[in-house]
């Protein structure tokens, strides 16, 4: 069976082995190929190292998928099985030993995050529908968030934040299946944490679909309906902010907090995407009446080469000060750099939020055989290492980074907005 039927197969009855999904994906994802080397902690995992693992909880998804689960079909079943496979993709990367307590265990901190991260670029080599892609990566980089909201006792807000990620819903079997796939003394417990937090889920309206958002935009429509689509955003943008982070309770408390923003404001757009994504590109194309802040150009300018990486404190001080020029002035500007870095980025966040700027993530997410060709086409080319180095470092950005969170596809479409009041609508970008 050839590769693209192998993964349409997933969508209806497919139920592969561990052994047969890395001959299949093995390719795209070379970690697969380390999990039977990457050893668990004995006392979480007794089954043994990852690739017994995964291998159990396919195993268990599988059988949730005949059974309690079974309404769950098509895409969401496809990107529920990638999922599984690919939730622990990381713990070849993460994975070492520390003393805890005076007792030395194994511990893999971080590795949803890095495995979203790992696989945002490489899991578009499959051609997969963008839906069944946001499904996966969340699954990914979510699926230990479940338990964590329930044992820190985390308020409505968190659980809203989850859903803009990922499906709570698909969340919770992921999780169930990866708690019955392995071995461990305290089993009952973890599931009964699964259980509250399917409770939560649906007590705060997010099980199936983020109703809350929907409810919010009703609501919010009579007070704006008159206002700029850039002003509406911000609005609404802030206001849901302000919802999730549990600083006001009622839709009145939040307008009357954003009143002042109808008297203007800046927007900052930073841009992420590994070198030769087209970042410049679509500026050109799609905001060209944006002041650009743009590292690269900075670079020629100080070092009078763009590829010169010395100087960087004298570069990034001084497009910080042009940024705030540009925010005293509530101008429209662009961060134009790769923001591979979630400190990197969320430093200039911190300073347009200091602003109160509205702040939109522009998230350019091409395929990794899409990057290395176009990255041999522009102007000013990168060497394949160093590219190759960005696509293993990266860190994914996520929605509640900024206000807004568009995600721009290979073509220079935005397929996925959020944070905005009409996330069909994206300020004139087509």
């Amino acid at each position: 069976m050839n590769r693209r039927s192998w993964l349409q197969s997933l969508a209806l009855d497919g139920t592969p082995s561990i052994d047969e999904c890395i001959d299949q994906l093995g390719d795209t994802f070379p970690l697969l190929h380390q999990f039977k080397a990457t050893e668990q902690d004995p006392q979480w995992h007794a089954e043994g190292d990852v690739h017994i693992h995964t291998g159990m909880v396919l195993t268990e998804l599988y059988q949730l998928l005949e059974s309690e689960a079974c309404h769950i079909q098509g895409e969401k079943r496809q990107a529920l099985v990638l999922g599984a496979l690919l939730h622990d993709i990381a713990k070849p990367l993460t994975t070492r030993r520390r003393e805890v307590k005076g007792i030395e265990r194994v511990i893999a901190t971080g590795h949803e995050a890095m495995g979203r991260s790992y696989i945002a670029h490489r899991i578009l080599n499959l051609e997969l529908p963008n839906e069944v892609v946001d499904l996966v990566m969340g699954l990914v980089g979510e699926h230990h968030r479940p338990k964590l909201l329930v044992i820190k006792q985390m308020e409505r807000g968190e659980y809203w934040k989850l859903a803009r990620k990922a499906s709570p819903e698909l969340l919770y079997w992921l999780e169930i299946a990866d708690m019955r796939g392995r071995i461990c003394e305290d089993l009952n417990v973890q599931i009964d944490l699964l259980e509250q937090f399917r409770l939560f889920s649906e007590e705060y309206e997010v099980w199936n679909s983020h109703l809350p958002l929907e409810q919010l935009r009703c609501d919010l429509e009579s007070h704006v309906e008159n206002l700029q689509p850039s002003v509406r955003d911000m609005i609404f943008a802030r206001i849901m902010r302000d919802f999730e982070e549990g600083d006001i309770s009622t839709l009145e408390e939040g307008i009357a907090r954003t009143y002042s923003l109808r008297s203007g404001f800046s927007e900052v757009y930073i841009l992420y995407g590994p070198s030769g994504s087209g970042k410049s590109s679509w500026i050109k194309r799609f905001l060209p009446d944006c002041e650009v802040i743009s590292l690269d150009e900075l670079r020629e300018e100080i070092n009078s080469d763009r590829s010169d990486q010395s100087n960087l404190s004298q570069i990034l001080n001084t497009a910080r000060e042009r940024l705030k020029v540009c925010l005293r002035a509530k101008k429209k500007v662009i961060w134009d750099a790769t923001n591979l870095r979630e400190d990197f980025r969320q430093r200039i966040c911190r300073v347009a939020f200091d602003y109160h700027a509205f702040v939109t993530m522009v998230v350019i997410h091409k395929s990794e055989l899409q990057l290395f060709a176009d990255n041999k086409n522009r102007p000013h080319p990168v060497p394949e290492e160093i590219l190759r180095k960005q696509l293993d470092q990266l860190e994914w950005p996520v929605p509640e980074e900024a206000h807004r969170y568009w995600i721009v596809d290979g073509e220079g479409q935005v397929r996925k907005l959020s944070g905005g009041f009409c996330e069909d609508r994206h300020d004139g970008v087509h």
